[in-house]
């Protein structure tokens, strides 16, 4: 059996559903592969080495999820910085660390699914197991230099873009090396044919059948936007209605059941259900996370996102990608979210919008099962 080990850590969701996503095309297509989750979290002592957890007994990435809830997105580019010196002063030792980890595992191939640890990874691969194939595949869609996902050092690449493809060549790295894909890595479900019928399914859950219906989604943990964003569209003169998905944060669901008035809403907390809601959509409204965004394009839904200071560096080019590839509309705030809603579902908009995502048909997790099936071949594993 081929051992595959797909890297991954809980700061966010991209990460784990990535590397989910992963495993699961592999159990399922390939029966001489064994796809194993790695989260590095779990290794011996890593919180040992974490500056955060040293400092507020939680680990990093305790605290980026709490910053997500928060809204405190501003402190991202500190919060890098600081993992960054972190992770340069202790990079022997934790090398030693998943050096006696890559020994005791044995892997055949491992696939990172994590940025700023790249070069850790791959060194302490080489000193355990040379003959060990290593490889990065971005979860945004593109880099955020320098040395957050790409690094200067012998690898594979996948990249669900041309601008990564393009800073992977300036990094020096050869062609041989630079996969390609459509986009980036979806949950394989997100391809599944839902058959449900539309308006029955929303009738169910408390609203309109024929109305515009707005999916409002920020991440596992929700955001207090949403609330601003619940107000504003209540306070406008559109007709339509929302469903909000509030991930674990309970508190925010409550709030949002108890301020509902004028427009239908449908407010629920943490479900693997993603799917089956964005089917039941039109559009969707979220933070410019790249793993929601293509979800929702794969349900081809367009989308609504913003884009200003306090958007974390890794997702700048999400929002740009979204205005180059006209799936949707990036404002500065959703402080006037009615205009771009307003703007979205006119039908002439709604439906160039629909065209743009149709055209883009993201197969990427299909497609990395083929880029990890060329290399294997090439290394006769």
């Amino acid at each position: 059996m081929t051992k595959i080990d797909l890297i991954f850590l809980d700061g966010g969701g991209g990460h784990r559903s990535t590397a989910t996503a992963l495993h699961e095309i592999i159990k399922k297509k390939k029966s001489t592969w064994q796809p194993r989750l790695v989260n590095i979290q779990e290794i011996d002592t890593i919180k040992d080495f974490d500056i955060f957890y040293k400092m507020t007994g939680l680990p990093v990435t305790d605290i980026y999820n709490l910053m997500l809830k928060r809204g405190w997105t501003f402190l991202f580019p500190l919060i890098m910085t600081l993992g960054k010196l972190n992770l340069r002063h202790k990079s022997s030792e934790l090398i030693a660390l998943f050096e006696r980890h890559w020994l005791k595992t044995q892997p055949d191939v491992v696939l990172s699914c994590i940025p700023n640890l790249n070069k850790i990874l791959r060194e302490s691969l080489q000193k355990a197991i040379p003959t060990t194939t290593f490889g990065t595949i971005l979860t945004d869609f593109a880099d955020c230099p320098p040395n957050y996902w790409i690094e200067q050092q012998e690898q594979f690449l996948i990249c669900p873009t041309e601008r990564a493809v393009k800073q992977a060549r300036a990094l020096g790295h050869q062609e041989e090396q630079i996969f390609l894909t459509s986009g980036l890595v979806i949950n394989p479900r997100f391809y599944d044919p839902i058959t449900v019928d539309r308006r029955i399914e929303r009738e169910s859950l408390g609203l309109v059948p024929d109305l515009p219906t707005g999916l409002v989604l920020f991440g596992g943990y929700g955001s207090t936007v949403m609330i601003k964003i619940a107000r504003c569209l209540e306070r406008s003169a559109l007709n339509l209605q929302l469903i909000f998905l509030c991930g674990r944060n309970e508190k925010l669901a409550k709030l949002l059941r108890l301020s509902q008035n004028r427009l239908p809403w449908f407010v629920e907390t943490f479900t693997n259900q993603i799917p089956y809601y964005m089917h039941l959509s039109d559009f969707f409204i979220g933070k410019p996370g790249p793993g929601s965004i293509s979800e929702a394009l794969a349900m081809n839904l367009p989308v609504i996102t913003e884009c200003n200071s306090s958007t974390m560096l890794q997702e700048k080019y999400s929002a740009e990608w979204i205005d180059k590839n006209e799936v949707g509309i990036v404002v500065r705030n959703f402080q006037n979210i009615d205009q771009a809603v307003a703007k979205l579902i006119s039908s002439e908009t709604l439906s160039r919008y629909r065209a743009n995502i149709a055209a883009i048909q993201n197969k990427a997790v299909f497609e990395v099962l083929n880029i990890l099936e060329k290399i294997l071949d090439s290394k006769s594993i």
